[in-house]
């Protein structure tokens, strides 16, 4: 399966629900308390999702490879607040969320981790080393659909 959008990517799916469920569990009074916790936390899990999306649409595979390992670099960032959070009585009440997250970091990771090592084995190097021809030739196989679509309607 091709995907041309990042938003399609079950990888960018996940990231982007691990962000917005890092948000709902910041609102807590736990994260109230001084410091820079809840703001170091909610940038990491939204890096996560950021990366892959900033390097998806990079155009070589050489740049979505470097967004990517930042992209898992953030989610372990997550995963090891999570963990010094896990630690905390303070937190005690978050247990069972502080599991999911991490659960869900992990997935992300992995997910990145597999995309990643799919990379590194191809020789496709990206949208943007295409040549002219190829880029016509590509442009032209998705205009053709749409031209037969519509000469069969008539």
């Amino acid at each position: 399966m091709k995907y041309e959008r990042f938003e399609d990517l079950p990888v960018w799916q996940a990231a982007i629900e691990l962000a917005e469920q890092v948000y709902d569990v910041t609102r807590d009074r736990f994260f109230a308390q001084p410091g820079d916790l809840r703001s170091q936390l909610r940038r990491a899990a939204l890096s996560v999702s950021n990366n892959i999306a900033e390097g998806f649409e990079r155009g070589s595979t050489a740049e979505l490879l470097a967004f990517l390992y930042i992209a898992r670099g953030s989610a372990g960032e997550v995963r090891s607040m999570l963990g010094f959070i896990d630690r905390s009585e303070d937190a005690a009440h978050l247990k069972s969320q502080i599991s999911d997250l991490k659960t869900l970091a992990e997935s992300c990771s992995r997910q990145i981790r597999a995309w990643a090592d799919h990379l590194q084995n191809t020789d496709i190097k990206g949208q943007r080393h295409l040549k002219r021809s190829q880029i016509s030739n590509f442009k032209s196989q998705i205009r053709r659909p749409d031209r037969d679509a519509k000469e069969s309607e008539i």
